[in-house]
């Protein structure tokens, strides 16, 4: 997974500006905490304001099911008895549709959908050319002294079967059909979002009304702080030179959300070294290489989902045309930290920065 918010630095910050008040007024709600592993590879953290103790653990339940239920869903490693899935659809690429759950079908007309209108650099047709880069990434963590860069030669001949047309999706009857027996979908790149986003509305629906999850670094909150003092949430966000450095701030920025998603893409957490090139997972599908703009870009918008899908395409992006694809999305704020530290920010999100002058105390 692709996101760059260290768990360290996400349970920190949380637990930091959740007791950062020393005030402590009255309030009929008391903050709980939980955390569990095991869904999209990452831990998940949720803060949340509520009544009662029990009250909290059911929420907490509900998000743990429903997230084991999408990471499921949207695996395309394992297969699970009973349960189409992404491996179930690679599996019969060129074989035959398969039939999906809802969550699935939706999720797969949102990446299509989002490729074809808003920016084709997130494909969840990419799979076969991740998969040669996956494997070359876990040989160079085997044995980082024979570390190597796929041969182009085979990343070329991969895209040969990267074509998202033939990604066939039957609304109707509930199918995909990949058509070429080669392809592979992987939807890395935008399902921790979705899932998150998912299950940030049906525990709302359900009646949590404060809260934050961090699944890994896709931030989403719900509500503000019920703990009297706040009228936002703060989130860190991670400096690109601290990472892996002892004794360096790892915190760059905090800015300050209510019922909004942060998302980050950044080159510095998931990486191999060939020599003294990194080597980071973010991969242009024009190129077949990882993405050279950036250390990190930062969304924030109402939507994880499409914060994840905005995150990894504007990473790819050359400055102009990812302000460019920002700006035309109603409600989507970014943060760009160049290769040389230079940061740049749209106007909306430079409100919403403490370096900038916004307080957790105050509302927007």
């Amino acid at each position: 997974m692709k996101k760059v918010i260290s768990i360290l630095l996400i349970v920190f910050l949380i637990m930091t500006f959740l007791v950062a008040c020393t005030k402590k007024p009255q309030t009929e709600y008391t903050k709980y905490s939980g955390a569990f592993f095991g869904t999209f590879d990452t831990v998940v953290q949720v803060v949340g304001y509520t009544k009662t103790e029990e009250e909290f653990k059911s929420y907490m339940k509900q998000i743990e099911d429903r997230m084991f239920e999408l990471h499921r869903l949207f695996d395309k490693y394992n297969n699970y008895q009973g349960l189409n899935n992404v491996k179930t659809i690679n599996d019969n690429a060129g074989i035959m549709p398969v039939k999906v759950d809802k969550e699935l079908l939706d999720l797969l007309v949102f990446s299509k959908q989002h490729y074809q209108e808003t920016s084709k650099k997130t494909n969840i047709a990419l799979g076969s050319v991740l998969e040669i880069w996956s494997k070359y990434r876990d040989m160079a963590t085997a044995d980082p002294e024979d570390a190597k860069v796929p041969p182009i030669e085979d990343l070329i001949e991969a895209n040969k079967h990267t074509d998202i047309n033939k990604v066939i999706i039957d609304e109707k009857n509930s199918t995909i059909y990949l058509e070429d027996r080669k392809m592979t979908i992987d939807v890395g790149g935008v399902a921790k979002g979705y899932a998150t986003e998912i299950v940030a509305k049906e525990i709302e629906e359900a009646g949590l009304r404060s809260a934050i999850i961090s699944a890994g670094g896709n931030i989403r909150t719900i509500g503000k702080p019920f703990d009297g003092v706040r009228e936002r949430w703060g989130v860190g966000l991670q400096n690109p030179e601290a990472f892996g450095v002892p004794h360096m701030d790892d915190l760059l920025e905090t800015i300050y959300i209510n019922d909004a998603s942060v998302v980050t893409s950044g080159d510095y957490q998931r990486f191999y070294m060939v020599g003294d090139l990194k080597i980071h997972h973010i991969i242009d599908p024009d190129t077949l290489m990882p993405g050279d703009y950036y250390r990190a870009v930062t969304i924030v918008t109402p939507d994880s989902g499409l914060a994840d899908f905005l995150s990894t395409s504007v990473f790819l992006l050359p400055y102009e045309e990812g302000k460019a694809l920002v700006e035309s999305h109603e409600s989507v704020d970014a943060l760009w930290i160049f290769k040389d530290g230079t940061i740049e920010a749209t106007d909306g999100l430079k409100k919403i920065m403490q370096s900038n002058g916004a307080k957790g105390s105050e509302a927007e």
